[in-house]
């Protein structure tokens, strides 16, 4: 066990499981959120609460993120109480989705402190949190990371992509793009499939045992849309968030991302459809209802 401290900021559905992870492999844990029912869990395995995000920042070595938001991200490092103002921490391991332009921002913000960014997006979802089998997209000075990598090799497996901060985060915008067209386009062949009378299920097995297999098919259809539940646990909010970052982005490269901005449109139209807590897969609920039919297994 390396003998810096660390402490842990943003424990909701993926920042908790991974903390959690870092209590259960034997670190000292300082934690910080605004949410007691994602602290409690946390305390009990014997992680120390913070007040705030300065206050953590100031007895720590080593800050890690996971918040929602980009300006969560920057307000909760840079903001009054933020993690810059805390006095002992070197570095900050982000692991949260924030775009390239953020990733790079808040690396030259805390370079004027004398901290390090280590831009660190993460993929694989709650499950994924939950096993330690997520895909760590890292960038940052080589040096740095080869000191956090046994660190973040507890979330999965880790990808080490540069030193310019922000790389992790591109990494990471062109993986959800993927995901994200996936669900889209899945949703719209198997209202078609079904509406023409083939099985759902059937229709899955056939795309999985072919070339048209992907996440969706393999993963998110079984699990929420075949059964009806559209629940598989992460927000339309955000996957919105991380596709519109990877359009904004691509077009400021001069990349065209044609499919990319019709992804975007189905994610406006899902989250207006079925408001704030609208999940993921509601996509696919949506082209349902545009389809006058439902992606379920025949009954026998």
């Amino acid at each position: 066990m390396d003998s810096h401290t660390y402490g842990f900021i943003g424990l909701g559905n993926m920042g908790g499981p991974m903390a959690g992870r870092l209590l259960d492999a034997g670190y000292r844990l300082a934690v910080h959120d605004r949410s007691e029912a994602a602290l409690a869990p946390l305390l009990a395995q014997g992680a120390r609460r913070c007040a705030s995000a300065r206050e953590l920042a100031g007895e720590v070595d080593t800050v890690l993120l996971s918040l929602p938001t980009p300006d969560i991200v920057e307000r909760v490092v840079l903001g009054p109480d933020g993690v810059a103002e805390g006095k002992r921490a070197r570095r900050v391991i982000d692991l949260s989705t924030t775009g390239p332009r953020m990733a790079a921002a808040l690396a030259g913000a805390l370079a004027e402190r004398r901290m390090v960014y280590v831009d660190a997006p993460v993929s694989g979802g709650v499950g994924g949190a939950e096993r330690g089998t997520l895909a760590v997209m890292a960038s940052c000075p080589r040096g740095d990371f080869d000191e956090v990598e046994p660190v973040l090799k507890h979330f999965g497996p880790v990808f080490y992509l540069g030193e310019k901060a922000g790389l992790g985060q591109t990494m990471k915008l062109a993986n959800n793009m993927l995901s994200a067209t996936a669900v889209a386009a899945t949703s719209e062949v198997m209202a078609m499939g079904v509406k023409a009378g083939l099985d759902a299920r059937i229709m899955l097995d056939v795309i999985n045992a072919g070339s048209g297999r992907n996440t969706a098919t393999q993963d998110k259809f079984p699990r929420a849309v075949l059964t009806g539940t559209f629940d598989i646990g992460f927000a339309a909010a955000l996957a919105y968030k991380d596709v519109r970052l990877c359009v904004d982005e691509s077009e400021a490269m001069g990349v065209p991302m044609v499919v990319g901005a019709a992804v975007r449109e189905m994610l406006v139209l899902t989250r207006a459809a079925y408001g704030a807590d609208a999940d993921f897969t509601d996509v696919a609920r949506l082209v349902e209802t545009w389809a006058g039919v439902q992606v379920r297994p025949r009954a026998g």
